[in-house]
């Protein structure tokens, strides 16, 4: 019976330090502002393209992870980018907005 009772703290103890475990990976999403769906293309430093189309208004994509480094982002509708470090146990929110250049916000 101590056995049992020993074997059940410890698989409770291992789950309960899996599912606090930080994700490392840098990740980001995008917020359209805009009053027309946008289209957006993501590089990662590892040249990993990354296009998310049909974002619509005041949408917000869910979180993707990236891998650690430059990330190039480009608005396809405005036909306008801007890169930022990315970094890790960071999350990035990248704001597409009406008459705005795409700009990027650190999620704490």
């Amino acid at each position: 019976m101590n056995r049992i009772i020993t074997i059940f703290i410890s698989i409770m103890l291992f789950t309960v330090f899996i599912g606090c475990a930080k994700n490392p990976a840098p990740q980001f999403r995008i917020r359209n502002d805009q009053a027309v769906k946008v289209n957006v293309k993501v590089q990662t430093s590892t040249n990993e393209k990354i296009a998310i189309n049909d974002i619509g208004y005041q949408q917000t994509t869910p979180y993707q992870d990236v891998a650690e480094g430059n990330l190039t982002v480009t608005s396809v509708t405005q036909n306008e980018s801007f890169s930022f470090l990315a970094e890790k146990n960071t999350k990035y929110t990248v704001i597409i907005s009406e008459g705005k250049p795409p700009m990027m916000v650190v999620d704490k």
